[in-house]
């Protein structure tokens, strides 16, 4: 399909200092939970960023000292020569498709406790650790504003070397030296780089300076900058010193990548923000300055982007986590395909990665991390394997992705779903407080699903195991869903909790199906994610009394790896939800609820006229064990494969279906791996002295 004219601005070249880029689509730096330890999957993810057209492709932030050493974080590195391989794969692969290349130097300052390298931290004031290590930095002297300069520049010369074509000074998301220079809470100097803004903000300027001298001949400089910390009068403003800043440096870089602070509220969840909500803050760059500007805001929508572009508010639109739902966003604008886009739906699942320290990966798009290890592409999947049908049985989030990949492969399928609507789980978690951008999960996939002429759906069509044997299909693959338990068993609890039979206990699947209990209603929160908080929400939204327990110190405590914990415990506050912390539910009463507390074992009785639990859920499995129990049967049906996946094998998270229902459909028909099942990247041995 040709593209749209409509779109023709987005895809016109843009000059940044000695660079041009070939469209304004642009992934901004992010990070992967890959680096320096998991360098080819790291590498073979940036390349599939260019392949899919974005016009710039930066790696995560990048390391320039081992005074900067982020562990357990695992972000680039350039803290020598040796570090230069790594990065110069990634610039190959890059290069490969015809994208620039970026990378963001940065030294991170006190962010950084050198868990690692064991060097003492270093701050523009003596400065406790931000994390909860027993550590704090220690005031700079000018001799070590000396060395960082120095070790900014000599990776600067490096990262040239490497052939990079963009570099960063980092002033953003509040975690690097150059932020923490610039900022008064952080600075209390009294020499040249304290007290008034053109002390703060030197060394900013004598780095810029210094690397532009050093590289800027053959290499772009940009500064990524946060205009705005969401602080008043505490922090940087956009109409204070965050525009003061630009308006000081406006023409120095050759380009101003612009966003807001600290992290959690740059990629803020879809749940607490919309498309677009950092427009209003970074809307006033271009007037004060000639060079071209990125900016984000989860924007998926090539209308919202021309509009953007036309409105003179950005030259680029940058994004990282829509890039990552999918990769080949700007190549399915200019192909006119704009039905085939994976819409990112802002659940930070991408961000808990950099968190928990393991590679990359999205519920929309189950390849990303994968490119590498297990060869895995986001628009490519090989021809079927055999002409078998495939049956398959329930169409949440794992039956739909396997629907829409095993249609892709060639096979014809026969999706079976028990009610009239698709979606399973997403389409009921969607009807929720802040939850509607996860029906993308959904949208998506039925979308691809009707255009397939080789797959046919059956709604309403419960399934039972004369249904399947039946069915004539050649495999079979069971992905009917989970149900939340009533017996309060979870994490806190293996066995029943005394009284959970009686009547006013409830589930969230009560709640999604309309089913409300009269207030006041305890909720049990053994989960951790988002279930209860969205919950408490809804039943605010009713007029009931809630109060909240957890066995956990704060609520939502999972979603600490969402950058959402804060928003989620200051909403219910202000819902007027009353909060109990670190207390277990040991039994229910006729009118009450019987806690604990985790540490002293002290017992406390709430009066309450319904409880709802949310610890863990059981596969709903029936059908697959049924089948399962008889070979005879399945042999006999020319059945030649039963495959139990997603939350009716293993309930979890909406990432984990769509991956176990992608995989299924890679896998089918192909030979069994031996060993490990991916390809492994492995610390090489230094030769014995």
């Amino acid at each position: 399909m040709a593209r749209d004219p409509r779109y023709d601005i987005l895809f016109e070249p843009v000059k940044i200092g000695p660079k041009t880029a070939k469209n304004r689509f642009y992934q901004v730096p992010h990070c992967n939970g890959m680096g320096h330890l998991y360098p080819n999957g790291m590498a073979a993810m940036r390349g599939i960023k260019a392949e899919g057209g974005w016009a710039v492709v930066c790696t995560e932030e990048c390391e320039i000292h081992p005074s900067s050493d982020y562990t357990p974080v695992t972000e680039m590195r350039l803290w020598d020569d040796g570090d230069m391989p790594v990065h110069q794969r990634v610039v190959d692969n890059i290069h490969a498709h015809g994208a620039l290349a970026g990378t963001e130097l940065v030294h991170n300052s006190h962010d950084s406790p050198n868990r690692f390298s064991r060097e003492v931290p270093l701050s523009p004031s003596h400065q406790i650790c931000i994390y909860n290590d027993p550590i704090q930095a220690r005031a700079m002297d000018k001799e070590d504003i000396r060395n960082f300069r120095r070790w900014h520049r000599d990776a600067a010369l490096r990262a040239k070397k490497i052939g990079y074509d963009i570099i960063y000074l980092y002033v953003a998301h509040n975690i690097t030296m150059l932020t923490y220079f610039l900022s008064r809470r952080y600075n209390d100097r009294t020499d040249e780089y304290g007290g008034s803004f053109e002390n703060r903000l030197r060394l900013l300027r004598e780095t810029l300076e210094e690397t532009k001298d050093a590289v800027g001949d053959t290499c772009a400089i940009a500064v990524r900058f946060a205009v705005d910390e969401l602080m008043g009068e505490k922090g940087i403003t956009h109409d204070g010193e965050g525009r003061a800043v630009i308006e000081a440096l406006a023409e120095l870089p050759d380009l101003w990548d612009v966003n807001i602070a600290g992290w959690e509220n740059d990629s803020a969840t879809a749940r607490f923000s919309e498309e677009g909500y950092q427009e209003k803050f970074i809307s006033f760059v271009k007037q004060v300055t000639s060079k071209p500007v990125v900016g984000v805001g989860r924007y998926t929508s090539p209308d919202r982007m021309v509009s953007l572009v036309e409105k003179g508010v950005l030259d680029f639109i940058g994004a990282a986590r829509p890039s990552i739902a999918d990769p080949f966003l700007p190549k399915k604008v200019e192909e006119g395909r704009l039905e085939d886009i994976r819409e990112c739906i802002g659940c930070n699942i991408c961000v808990s990665c950099d968190f928990l320290g393991h590679p990359l990966r999205c519920t929309q798009n189950p390849t990303m991390g994968e490119e590498y290890r297990r060869g895995w592409h986001p628009e490519n999947i090989a021809a079927k394997g055999s002409d078998a049908r495939v049956l398959v049985v329930g169409a949440g989030p794992a039956g739909l992705e396997a629907t829409h990949a095993l249609g892709k492969r060639g096979y014809d399928v026969m999706l079976a779903e028990a009610t009239r609507d698709l979606g399973g789980r997403v389409t009921l978690e969607s009807r929720l407080p802040g939850m509607a951008e996860y029906a993308r999960v959904r949208d998506y996939r039925v979308q691809q699903i009707e255009r397939l002429t080789n797959v046919e759906v059956f709604r309403e069509s419960k399934m039972t195991l004369e249904n399947v044997l039946e069915s004539g299909a050649g495999h079979v693959v069971i992905a009917t869903g989970a149900r939340w338990r009533r017996d309060g068993v979870g994490r806190q609890h293996t066995s029943p909790i005394p009284g959970s039979d009686l009547a006013q206990l409830f589930t969230p699947d009560d709640i999604m199906a309309g089913r409300l209990p009269e207030g006041p209603v305890l909720l049990y929160d053994d989960d951790h994610y988002y279930m209860t908080s969205v919950i408490a929400e809804r039943l605010c939204a009713e007029g009931l009394e809630v109060i909240f327990v957890t066995p956990a110190a704060d609520v939502a405590n999972w979603t600490h790896n969402t950058m959402e914990q804060p928003r989620i415990q200051a909403r219910l506050i202000e819902l007027g939800v009353e909060i109990r912390t670190a207390h277990n539910l040991i039994a229910i009463e006729d009118s009450a609820a019987l806690l604990s507390c985790v540490y002293t074992g002290q017992e406390t009785r709430r009066d309450c006229a319904a409880i709802v639990s949310v610890t863990a859920r059981l596969p709903n499995d029936a059908l697959y064990l049924a089948l399962a129990a008889d070979a005879r049967a399945l042999d006999a049906a020319g059945i030649s494969t039963l495959k139990v996946i997603g939350d009716a094998c293993a309930p979890a998270a909406i990432v984990h279906a769509v991956y176990a229902g992608h995989r299924y459909a890679r896998e089918l028909d192909e030979p069994e791996p031996e060993g490990v099942p991916f390809k492994r990247e492995r610390v090489a041995l230094a030769p014995l002295p």
